[in-house]
């Protein structure tokens, strides 16, 4: 990573924050929960929207930013916002549920459901109101933080811990996690992100750190960058681009060319030039120079070998 960037993003608004997550795009998405509102902000600080909410939300993710699932277990639904954080889809638990503990959004038209009161995990199609399929799940979660179901396996996070189950309830994975907060995928890769740490999962051997701050109060990740909040200062660190250093030890097609006319020159010995080679080539560096000049130059010449016909 390269040195850290403070980011102009007001303190007030950092102090009060219970929550931030970055997009792809680098705008800032604060969360607070003394008043339920999610605030959209670009990276100068600039406020892009605002949505204010009656109850508390969990934001899946943002990587996407023009489709933003919300999860709230009081109000026992999912909305999603679109990139001026207006509201464009709502689905209901309710009436068709028992209780909903967790939601993962997995695209739009398709949820995972955690549900408490019939220990399931569902499939759930949204946009046509269908249970695609329904798997037992008798397990108990204190504290349950995130959900996310990929490649026929079902990720959950608590506060404390990390496991990975099958689609029948084998556990094949576990690992100890401080305040866990919730899930980022990024293609095949697994991340977890915690209070002031980021961590990968390495698929079924061990849970590697790949940022971490212990002074910072919150942390988040997109894809070129991460971001922290420490001391009510929000702050940049951006990824290396291996490619860049790469290109570097790597000459350009035109060093490369110069060189290789400097090697044949090097292995032809120089040959004297007859009379009427230096005058071609003092005819080429005059017209380099000057047009003009080239162009009296030929006239002289032409009126030269018109005078020696006899003309």
């Amino acid at each position: 990573m390269s040195a850290q960037k403070a980011l102009p993003l007001d303190t007030l608004k950092l102090k009060e924050a219970k929550d931030m997550l970055a997009d792809d795009y680098g705008n800032l998405y604060i969360y607070k929960n003394k008043d339920f509102s999610l605030t959209k902000y670009d990276s100068l600080g600039k406020q892009l929207g605002q949505m204010m909410l009656t109850v508390p939300y969990k934001v899946q993710s943002v990587q996407n930013p023009l489709t933003v699932p919300l999860f709230s277990e009081n109000a026992q639904e999912m909305k999603f916002i679109d990139q001026n954080m207006n509201e464009i889809q709502r689905v209901d638990f309710k009436h068709k549920f028992g209780f909903i503990r967790m939601a993962y959004a997995e695209d739009l038209q398709q949820l995972w459901l955690l549900d408490d009161s019939t220990k399931r995990l569902i499939q759930y199609n949204f946009r046509n109101e269908t249970i695609i399929n329904s798997y037992p799940f008798d397990a108990s979660f204190d504290e349950l933080s995130d959900l996310l179901v990929y490649e026929n396996r079902i990720y959950i996070l608590t506060k404390k811990q990390f496991r990975v189950y099958t689609f029948k309830f084998e556990k094949i994975f576990e690992a100890d996690i401080e305040n866990g907060k919730r899930f980022r995928r990024e293609n095949e890769s697994i991340l977890v992100v915690t209070d002031n740490s980021i961590v990968k999962y390495i698929t079924e051997k061990e849970m590697l750190k790949i940022f971490s701050d212990p002074e910072a109060r919150i942390v988040d990740k997109n894809t070129l960058s991460y971001f922290e909040i420490k001391a009510n200062k929000l702050y940049l660190y951006s990824l290396e681009k291996p490619q860049q250093t790469e290109s570097r030890t790597e000459p350009d097609p035109k060093q490369k060319d110069t060189e290789q006319e400097v090697e044949r020159s090097a292995e032809k010995p120089e040959e004297q030039d007859s009379p009427e080679e230096k005058l071609e080539k003092k005819t080429e560096e005059i017209e380099s120079k000057n047009p003009a000049e080239s162009s009296l130059q030929k006239l002289i010449e032409d009126s030269s070998e018109l005078q020696s016909a006899g003309v």
